[in-house]
């Protein structure tokens, strides 16, 4: 594991020493898992382009999809 040095208001470490205790988890380790969570959020967002191309199989034209569409206006 490598460490890396990061500041924090001291707000924050307040909260974040009173979330360790009542947890009974390391400072450190409460920023590890806040951090993975957030990368595990990210990559879900990654998901979104999986969309694209799902219509390539279609064997019809957009525009005239879309217009069809839109005439159901």
């Amino acid at each position: 594991m490598r460490r890396t040095l990061v500041g924090f208001p001291d707000e924050d470490l307040l909260l974040l020493d009173a979330i360790s205790t009542s947890q009974h988890v390391s400072r450190a380790e409460l920023i590890r898992l806040a951090v993975s969570n957030y990368i595990e959020k990210f990559r879900s967002n990654d998901d979104d382009a999986s969309a694209f191309g799902v219509w390539k199989s279609q064997k019809l034209d957009g525009l005239a999809y879309q217009t069809k569409l839109r005439q159901e206006w």
